[in-house]
C-alpha cells in the first residue's frame, strides 16, 4: 500500500526521510491524502479532503488547525511537543538578559550616534548610565507552565543563579521528573506574579489562559519587574503591560510578536516570531511528527494526539489489526465486540482508552475482517472513523 502525504509547508528534509518513497507518496500536490503534513499554513475544515486520517503539525502549536472538528471526524492531530524545547528556552535566556541590561535601547543609542571617535566616545560616557541594568543571580523568575520548554526555562533560570517559582497544575509525571527539586511551587498564579521579578509564561493559547497576564495579576508584581511571552501573543493583555511599563510596575517586556501597539515602545523589544526558528529545532520537529504519522498510518498507534488519547498497542504477528476511534460513550467496546463475534473473529488482543469527550481502540483480530464487517462497525452510534490495516 501506498500512503499519500499533502505536506503544506516546507517540511525539513530531516523529517521528510523518515517516509520511505517506496511506501509513501509526499509532497504538496498530492491529491486525496491520507494525512496532512504542515508547519504554519492556516488549515480550514472544508479545504480537508475526506481521506484524511490524520493531520501532523511539525511543531508545538495547533491554533492553525481545526482541532475539534477534526476531533468530530475521528481524525487524530499530532504535534511535537519538546522538539523545539531547547530553541525557545536559549530565546528566552537570552530575553531576560536583553531585559536586564537594556540592551536594545542601548543597541539603538549607538547606532545612532554620529560624529568622529573621540565625539563618539564622550557621548558613550556622557550616556551609558541611562542604560545600568541589573544581575541576575538572587533574582526570582516565576514559570507559568511546566511543560516541555517550561521545565527546561526553569532548570536552566537555575543554572544561572536564578530563585524559580513554577505554576501548573496540570504537570505531568514525566516533566516532574525532569524538573529540578530546587524550582519551588507555586500556590497559584496569584501567588507567582506576586514573588517573582521576572514571569515567563509557556501555555497553549486557549479560552482558559487568553489574557492570562492581565492587569489584576500585573498590579501583583514588585515594581521594576520583567516579563517575557515566547508562547502565544494572546496569553497576555498588551494594552494592561503597556500600562504597567508607563507606571513603571514594569522594568521591560520580552516577546515574539510584534504589533503596532508594542513595537515602537521604548521599554519592549518584540522578536518576529523567533521562538522554534532554528534549523535543529525545524529539524527535530519534522522527525517527531513524520515519526508519529508513520507509526499512526501502518500500525494504528497514537503518541502525542492533541485530541485523541495515547494508544499504543504491540501488533500480534498474524492477525490483524483494527482502529476505531469513537465517541466515549458506554459499551462502545461491547457493540464492537458482538460485531466481531457474530462474524466469527476472534480478538487476540485489545486497548481502549478514552480522553475526555473521546476514545480510541485498537484491535489485533484472529482471521481476516471483511468490508461487511467495516460498515456494521462504522453504522454503530457513536463510531467517528474505523478503519482495517
Amino acid at each position: 500500500m501506498i500512503y499519500r502525504i499533502l505536506t503544506l509547508n516546507s517540511i525539513s528534509p530531516r523529517g521528510l526521510a523518515r517516509l520511505p518513497r517506496e511506501r509513501y507518496a509526499v509532497g504538496p500536490g498530492v491529491a486525496q491524502p491520507d494525512a496532512i503534513l504542515l508547519r504554519s499554513a492556516e488549515l480550514e475544515p472544508a479545504a480537508i479532503a475526506a481521506s484524511v486520517r490524520a493531520i501532523g503539525r511539525a511543531g508545538v502549536g495547533v491554533n492553525n488547525i481545526p482541532v475539534e472538528e477534526m476531533s468530530r471526524r475521528g481524525v487524530p492531530v499530532f504535534n511535537a511537543p519538546g522538539a523545539n524545547a531547547n530553541a525557545v528556552k536559549e530565546l528566552v535566556l537570552a530575553g531576560l538578559l536583553l531585559a536586564a541590561r537594556n540592551l536594545g535601547p542601548a543597541w539603538l543609542f549607538t547606532r545612532a550616534l554620529t560624529g568622529d571617535d573621540e565625539a563618539i566616545e564622550a557621548e558613550v560616557e556622557r550616556a551609558k548610565k541611562r542604560f545600568v541594568g541589573f544581575e541576575l543571580p538572587g533574582r526570582t523568575l516565576g514559570v507559568a507552565g511546566l511543560g516541555a520548554i517550561g521545565v527546561e526555562v526553569a532548570n536552566s533560570a537555575l543554572a544561572l543563579g536564578m530563585k524559580v517559582l513554577g505554576y501548573d497544575p496540570q504537570i505531568t509525571v514525566q516533566r516532574a521528573w525532569q524538573l529540578s527539586a530546587s524550582v519551588e511551587q507555586a500556590l497559584s498564579l496569584e501567588d507567582l506574579f506576586a514573588r517573582a521579578d521576572a514571569i515567563t509564561v509557556h501555555v497553549p493559547l486557549n479560552a482558559a489562559t487568553g489574557g492570562l497576564v492581565n492587569a489584576t495579576r500585573l498590579a501583583l508584581m514588585k515594581p521594576g519587574g520583567t516579563l517575557l511571552n515566547f508562547a502565544r501573543a494572546g496569553i497576555v493583555d498588551d494594552a494592561a503591560v503597556i500600562a504597567a511599563l508607563d507606571a513603571g510596575q514594569l522594568h521591560g517586556y520580552v516577546c515574539d510578536f510584534p504589533n503596532n501597539a508594542l513595537k515602537d515602545h521604548p521599554r519592549v523589544i518584540t522578536l518576529p516570531h523567533l521562538g522554534a526558528s532554528t534549523g535543529e529545532a525545524e529539524e527535530n520537529c519534522a522527525v517527531m511528527v513524520a515519526d508519529q504519522l508513520r507509526e499512526f498510518l501502518e500500525n494504528g498507534n497514537v503518541r502525542n494526539s492533541v485530541n485523541y488519547p495515547e494508544a499504543v498497542l504491540p501488533r500480534l504477528p498474524g492477525t490483524t489489526r483494527f482502529c476505531v476511534a469513537n465517541r466515549n460513550v458506554p459499551n462502545m467496546v461491547g457493540q464492537i465486540s458482538s460485531c466481531l463475534a457474530r462474524h466469527g473473529i476472534n480478538i487476540a488482543d485489545l486497548l481502549n482508552k478514552s480522553r475526555g469527550e473521546y476514545a480510541y481502540t485498537l484491535i489485533d483480530a484472529d482471521g481476516t475482517i471483511g468490508t461487511e464487517l467495516l460498515g456494521e462497525i462504522r453504522a454503530i452510534a457513536g463510531v467517528l472513523s474505523a478503519r482495517i490495516l
